[in-house]
């Protein structure tokens, strides 16, 4: 299955220049379409250059209980500024174990230099030397919790790991298996630039019966706490933790992704503001091009949202 958009304009938390492209693809037997398949199933978002083009790689995991098609809008906003990104549906049923989702993961990435260049238009290559990893939620564990492994390794090299709203657990005691956050200071031991972003509503409770979506003691405040320079840190106020979703998700999972946090006005401009980050971030550290992410350093650029917190460390 495949869907389409089209762009022109170049400000990062706008549509890029590239129209884009969605493709899901099934795990399992291989076919004609599909010759080498995937370990799990996958959302692709990639950019349709009018000529031949060679394009950054971000491999993107979902938060907890949530489908990788509720990030479409989120991903081609992503492509559109010329990136391949590849989103595996990592788990439809889930215990508090992690351990699964991270081999997972790492299978997912060892794939993609045999098996993600058959899915891809003839004129879209992708760079293989420079891949990212990002994730939000549980899925910002995930994605942690692999760049950190020192029993798991991947075929490819990492170059730049992302957390939206990470999330390790319930509280401060009680994290999810395999914990991540060691709560010393600047202790990750990741070869890596870090962007970390966080939500100001994620850590409130939307209702006096479930617990925050992203607790304190177990969010992105600690994750970036635990980060070793270079690491930027950005947190956005009045937005919550499944804001940066589709505007409409399907199904009981996506009407209750409406209702069990507490959200924002609306999910555009969280969406816009993620997905523009990421672009700047992929960019400085996969790209050579600084120019945006020094821009909203210094404040000179104009945002869809207001940050409580800019940290970088450089």
């Amino acid at each position: 299955m495949s869907s389409f958009t089209t762009s022109t304009t170049s400000n990062i938390f706008e549509s890029g220049k590239y129209a884009t492209k969605l493709r899901m693809v099934e795990a399992g037997t291989s076919s004609h379409e599909v010759p080498i398949p995937p370990p799990k199933p996958l959302l692709i978002a990639m950019p349709l250059p009018s000529q031949d083009g060679e394009f950054p790689l971000l491999v993107f995991c979902h938060g907890f209980l949530l489908y990788n098609s509720f990030y479409s809008q989120l991903l081609q906003h992503f492509a559109s500024h010329g990136f391949i990104v590849v989103a595996p549906q990592l788990h439809t049923v889930a215990g508090p174990d992690t351990t699964e989702e991270i081999k997972f993961t790492a299978q997912v990435i060892d794939w993609l230099s045999e098996g993600l260049q058959n899915l891809l238009p003839l004129h879209v290559k992708a760079s293989l030397s420079k891949v990212g990893l990002a994730g939000h939620s549980r899925g910002g564990k995930t994605s942690f919790a692999l760049a950190l492994s020192k029993e798991i390794n991947t075929t490819l090299k990492l170059s730049a790991l992302i957390g939206v709203d990470p999330v390790d657990g319930m509280d401060k005691g009680k994290q999810t298996p395999p914990p991540v956050l060691t709560y010393v200071p600047h202790s990750f031991d990741l070869d890596m630039p870090v962007m970390v972003i966080g939500s100001g509503l994620g850590e409130v409770k939307r209702n006096p019966l479930f617990p925050p979506c992203a607790p304190k003691g177990v969010n992105h405040e600690d994750f970036f706490k635990e980060c070793k320079e270079p690491a930027c840190y950005f947190v956005v106020e009045d937005y919550g933790h499944l804001d940066m979703l589709d505007d409409e998700t399907k199904g009981i999972r996506g009407k209750l992704s409406h209702c069990l946090c507490k959200n924002g006005k609306s999910r555009e401009p969280m969406r816009k503001f993620v997905g523009g980050i990421m672009v700047a971030f992929m960019k400085a550290y996969l790209g050579g091009d600084n120019t945006s992410l020094i821009a909203i350093k210094n404040k000179s650029e104009t945002l869809p949202v207001e940050l409580k917190t800019v940290e970088f460390r450089l």
